[in-house]
């Protein structure tokens, strides 16, 4: 297993989708501890001088402006976590938790937080240990941060909340006890620090964006087999048309599909036919266009998210060098819940331009002579008819979710936070729209690999018959009909996972 280790400098996506898949374990560099140690001294000398620091020795929000005394200042810190506990609604799972833990604990190590090496350990500890925090999945607004979210990642740090162990969820005391672990005694300023950024919402943008990428793969694969079940053109894809409008994710998704379609009899049967697919539907020929304009929107969150993992996202930020303690707003997420909201119509687009070719695999009229719906024996049975129509509904779900989170704003704490990201709910929803898009791309690649069937004895191109040779791995045959919602199921699971990636590189 590979090692991530934090050093308070930058991390890589790739970073956290190990950690958060469990493939690679997590270590505090040495150096990271003494980057710790200035910020810390200053935060130390803020309270013996009693000076007015937000959050140090004021309380927070609207509270800002009431003075805490020193001796109050540890006890400040585990009031704020057990009252920022307030999160309701689905679990996040283990990945999405892995990965805020391994956010939360590079913050922390930059340097500029004032909190102790022994809060970032902990952090690791439970990762190291599968102590997982409980965390619900709804309560955040996206600024001053995920604070909802990393209340409850926080709480068994100090011994309280529920974690889960093995997939079994226990009081975090008891577990701590049975790995042998102490609960940490908060001092000044640590649980404002554990509270306060945007990891949450980066943490499920990045396992997101991975995601994505793999759909957006799956959709250049499964054109590139809707292309020759529907007897449709490749010429749509030479490299020479997309040279002449070069934006990069057009010009990567047409050499793609024309790699796949390489050597294809099925392709060649009818490519200097005049009559014959003079010029295909939209889904087919604009699929270049479609698809890169999402990949480039994929490449922009990248950018964004690489730069928010080598950001300091805490409030107020420490800066040990000249003495002062700044209350800024770093911890807001607009940067990544305007992006996260352009990611779910990216990958919206995908799923909608998918359908529309399923449609016309289906279609008796517009398939270039498949049979009705694909079925055996059509009236009969109904062949892949409802998997159109999931298709569908799941493409109407995700033209709702793609109505941006970002300008949704509700103001909170009496009005001192007056504006938020939502970033938080916008990553929630990409999650969805994730998930139906891989499950609409399934039904496309499963009715095109039929499609692909009908035409022989004419052959695919080489590498989309190995495609149909790994779904008839996954998925039978429609003969009679029979239940398929476990097969598209089965299908998007290994789309998500990226098993469809390696045909195009």
């Amino acid at each position: 297993m590979r090692v991530v280790t934090v050093d308070g400098g930058p991390l890589q996506i790739q970073d956290v989708v190990d950690v958060a898949n469990g493939q690679a374990r997590v270590v505090l560099d040495d150096a990271a501890r003494d980057r710790m140690a200035p910020a810390r001294r200053l935060v130390e000398e803020v309270v013996a001088q009693d000076r007015t620091v937000y959050g140090i020795t004021t309380g927070f929000g609207k509270l800002a402006t009431t003075h805490i005394d020193p001796e109050e200042a540890a006890r400040l810190q585990v009031s704020l976590l057990r009252s920022h506990a307030a999160g309701v609604g689905p679990r996040l799972s283990d990945r999405s938790v892995r990965a805020m833990l391994l956010l939360r604990a590079r913050t922390l190590a930059q340097g500029y937080s004032g909190v102790r090496p022994l809060l970032v350990e902990r952090l690791i500890e439970l990762l190291d240990r599968g102590l997982l925090p409980v965390v619900p999945g709804q309560g955040s607004v996206g600024a001053s941060g995920d604070l909802a979210p990393f209340a409850h990642l926080a709480l068994p740090v100090i011994g309280e909340g529920t974690v889960r162990v093995d997939g079994v969820e226990q009081h975090a005391a008891d577990a701590l006890a049975a790995a042998g672990l102490e609960p940490v005694v908060l001092v000044a300023k640590e649980g404002l620090s554990l509270l306060n950024g945007t990891e949450g919402m980066l943490a499920l943008g990045v396992i997101a964006l991975r995601e994505a990428l793999s759909l957006a793969n799956a959709a250049d694969l499964a054109c590139a087999l809707s292309v020759e079940g529907l007897l449709a053109s490749a010429k749509p894809f030479v490299p020479q048309i997309h040279r002449l409008r070069p934006h990069p994710g057009q010009i990567e998704s047409a050499a793609n599909i024309a790699a796949l379609l390489a050597g294809s009899s099925i392709v060649a049967s009818h490519a200097d036919d005049l009559v014959h697919a003079v010029q295909d539907a939209y889904s087919l020929r604009c699929a270049p266009q479609v698809h890169g304009a999402s990949r480039d929107t994929l490449t922009h969150a990248a950018h964004t998210f690489e730069r928010e993992l080598s950001s300091v996202v805490d409030n107020p930020i420490v800066f040990a060098d000249d003495g002062t303690v700044v209350s800024g707003g770093n911890f807001h997420g607009q940067p990544l819940a305007v992006v996260l909201d352009f990611l779910a119509i990216a990958i919206t687009e995908l799923g909608s331009i998918s359908e529309r070719r399923t449609d016309r695999i289906l279609d008796p009229d517009r398939s270039a002579g498949l049979p009705a719906f694909l079925a055996t024996d059509p009236g009969l049975n109904s062949g892949y008819m409802l998997a159109q129509y999931t298709a569908a509904a799941l493409v109407a779900e995700n033209r709702v979710l793609a109505h941006p989170a970002s300008v949704e704003s509700i103001p909170t704490s009496g009005l001192q936070e007056d504006h938020v990201s939502m970033g938080w709910g916008a990553a929630r929803k990409l999650q969805q729209v994730i998930a139906n898009t891989a499950n609409v791309l399934a039904v496309e690649i499963m009715c095109a690999v039929s499609a692909i069937e009908h035409r022989a004895p004419l052959t695919p191109a080489p590498q989309t018959a190995r495609v149909c040779a790994d779904v008839r791995e996954l998925v039978a045959p429609l003969d009679d009909d029979r239940p398929i919602g476990a097969d598209i199921e089965a299908l998007a699971e290994v789309i998500l996972a990226g098993r469809f990636d390696g045909y195009l590189q």
